[in-house]
């Protein structure tokens, strides 16, 4: 198998993907309401280039692929994507992050497209409070989704909780208890300064500590061991619990070290970081008809521009100003 390492010996196994910056929901960390500058059509990368992009990572040791947004179900003929991406065999593991409004339509298709793996980004468990957080009064649509997701077979279910001060702090036990009950697997997500107009701030922040401490007074949390696909989560259960709960701490305690990804935004540029703006452009070879070995050397330079560690730190905004929406989370 073709590996490739970046200056500080990582593996770089792993590719999240934004296939649109459209999105359904206008989330207060994500999305902002007004002076929204949307991508031309044009300027958006197309499957069959995305799935380029996906056959030269793959020949250079890439086994993991994230679909993501903005809302990836939103583009159309995502399901005839989805498959193709699940045909490609050097892919081992493939997943797509969604809000759920689609999902309870879109989930037997996506299932009988080849796709396992699922996150939804639930912030909370409160309708009131959903349409607060997403500026958007969906909440039903996506318990509905993830009812019907399980029901059909996906598995793990991944909820994705960013956890804010202020906002969903109250719910924390909320969602530990879904994780008793069914068997979902709720990831907790140190709130970041991502994009300038996230409205991020260290007033809200949370660290994974302290909700870790918050959640134990509920019950022991017990250590679940890594599996090899695993991204940077820190996995527990609690006592006979269905589902799990994880811990994703990239501003507490920062998984540079062994981070193993790269991002392919919506309109076609390489990231090394998440949270800085250092970007290769593979979208002009591309469409420049430059060739394979040309393009696996734009990968490869991503790869070399990998830094040590990011500089995002909680009383510091950081270096990304690219709203979420087009980077691929």
């Amino acid at each position: 198998m073709a590996q490739s390492l970046d200056p500080y010996n990582r593996e770089i196994t792993y590719l999240r993907i934004s296939v649109t910056d459209r999105c359904n929901l206008r989330c207060i960390y994500c999305m902002p309401v007004q002076d929204l500058k949307l991508l031309d059509h044009t300027d958006i990368l197309s499957y069959e280039e995305i799935l380029e992009v996906i056959r030269i990572a793959s020949d250079l040791g890439v086994r993991k692929v994230r679909l993501t947004g903005g809302e990836p179900l939103l583009r159309r003929n995502v399901v005839h994507f989805v498959a193709s991406v699940c045909r490609i065999s050097q892919i081992e593991d493939v997943s797509v992050t969604t809000n759920g409004i689609l999902l309870k339509e879109m989930a037997v298709p996506l299932f009988e497209a080849g796709l396992r793996r699922i996150n939804i980004s639930l912030d909370t468990l409160n309708p009131l409070k959903y349409r607060k957080i997403t500026q958007r009064d969906c909440f039903d649509a996506v318990w509905e989704g993830l009812q019907v997701a399980e029901a059909v077979g996906f598995s793990p279910i991944k909820l994705n909780v960013v956890a804010i001060r202020g906002v969903n702090d109250d719910e924390l036990q909320h969602f530990a208890e879904l994780s008793v009950q069914r068997p979902y697997h709720v990831r907790f997500i140190e709130y970041m300064p991502i994009g300038r107009d996230s409205n991020w701030s260290p007033e809200k922040y949370i660290s994974s500590d302290e909700i870790k401490c918050k959640l134990e007074t509920f019950g022991p949390l017990h250590k679940i061991p890594r599996a090899v696909h695993d991204g940077p989560a820190e996995r527990y259960r609690f006592e006979s619990a269905v589902g799990e709960i994880g811990f994703i701490s990239a501003m507490s305690h920062h998984f540079c070290p062994s981070c193993n990804r790269l991002r392919l935004t919506a309109d076609g540029m390489l990231r090394p970081c998440l949270f800085a703006d250092d970007e290769v452009d593979i979208k002009s070879p591309l469409r420049n008809g430059r060739s394979q070995e040309d393009l696996k050397e734009v990968f490869q330079l991503a790869i070399a521009r990998k830094p040590k560690r990011h500089h995002a730190e909680v009383l510091v905004q950081g270096e990304c100003i690219r709203p979420m929406s087009t980077i691929g989370g």
